[in-house]
């Protein structure tokens, strides 16, 4: 019966995507870059440590709108290798148009 049980709870953690933190804060994501595998399943979490902020990469099909206290995420699987820059697309200030961040994304 152990054994079963162990057998179930592993099934189960092995169908959860991973999870990629990433913080907003006036002018930044960090980190700057952050590598996934084509075809792996991500959930991409992004938190606010400051104000409203967004997270847009329209090739991946990210497009979130990150609020202070809440959680903000999206669940992708990149079906392309490459490098695709995400940015703020809520404008956050005087330095809003360097609020960028690569996901490379490799084979």
């Amino acid at each position: 019966m152990m054994q079963f049980l162990l057998t179930i709870v592993l099934a189960v953690a092995a169908a959860q995507p991973r999870v990629v933190e990433i913080a907003a804060k006036k002018f930044a994501f960090t980190p700057d870059s952050i590598t996934l595998e084509r075809g792996e399943t991500v959930t991409i979490r992004v938190t606010s440590q400051d104000r409203d902020h967004g997270f847009l990469q329209k090739e991946l099909g990210v497009d979130l709108d990150v609020e202070p206290d809440r959680v903000n995420e999206v669940t992708i699987t990149p079906q392309s290798a490459g490098h695709f820059v995400a940015i703020c697309d809520d404008f956050c200030g005087s330095g809003h148009g360097n609020m960028k961040m690569t996901i490379t994304v490799v084979d």
